[in-house]
């Protein structure tokens, strides 16, 4: 357990600050990225999923899901909306499975065996967290960058779509009898696992953000 840690903080090492230096680039680097991530991921639901009735529906989804990511770019001409969408899943991600790990306690379903409550509670918890120190950095650049409640609600909204989104994964992987989607991330096993949340996530952002209820900024 504590070498599949080990392997789960070093990749993450790794990977986050590469996946920001595409970011941070920008245009053909980022777009680029984005789509080695599409053919990664779409290759694990591939395996995952041939000869299943919802393969079809899988790939379908997987497009509309990354097209919503160049979407939310489209809202301000700049990836904010992008980093603090990746940035809540991640941290909820990141909680769910500090606070899974150190408060135990009843499952939250038989799909995930691993999902606790406390885990859920965490990835709101921590999701909160870091975009309040998200904004507060940006603030320092941006003055237009402020914490309302309709941000708050935002992030637990998107935590709520990203957990959703682990947990419908995990439901496929179950139904394939397998327990990753690939093993390309040392300690993560496939993208897809990594990203599970966010397929779902960045497509609800975009729908919640469309119908301009809430003002996130």
């Amino acid at each position: 357990m504590k070498n599949e840690t080990f392997k789960r903080i070093l990749s993450s090492l790794i990977l986050l600050p590469l996946a920001l230096f595409f970011i941070v680039k920008g245009s053909f680097l980022f777009n680029f990225f984005i789509f080695i991530c599409f053919l990664i991921t779409s290759y694990e639901w591939h395996m995952m999923s041939k000869n299943k009735s919802y393969y079809l529906f899988g790939f379908i989804f997987l497009v509309l899901s990354f097209y919503t990511v160049f979407k939310l770019i489209d809202f301000n001409g700049n990836y904010i909306y992008f980093l603090s969408i990746a940035l809540i899943c991640v941290s909820t991600d990141l909680g769910g499975y500090i606070f899974g790990k150190i408060f135990k306690g009843p499952k939250l379903t038989k799909i995930s065996p691993k999902k606790t409550y406390a885990g859920m509670i965490g990835g709101y918890f921590l999701s909160i967290i870091s975009i309040n120190l998200f904004f507060h950095f940006t603030y320092l650049f941006s003055n237009e960058m402020k914490i309302t409640i309709d941000t708050l609600i935002f992030v637990i909204l998107i935590s709520t779509a990203s957990q959703f989104g682990d947990i419908f994964i995990s439901y496929f992987k179950r139904l394939s009898k397998i327990k990753d989607t690939g093993k390309i991330i040392p300690g993560h096993g496939g993208l897809l696992d990594r990203i599970d949340g966010m397929i779902f996530a960045f497509p609800f952002s975009y729908l919640l953000l469309n119908i301009n209820i809430l003002k996130y900024f």
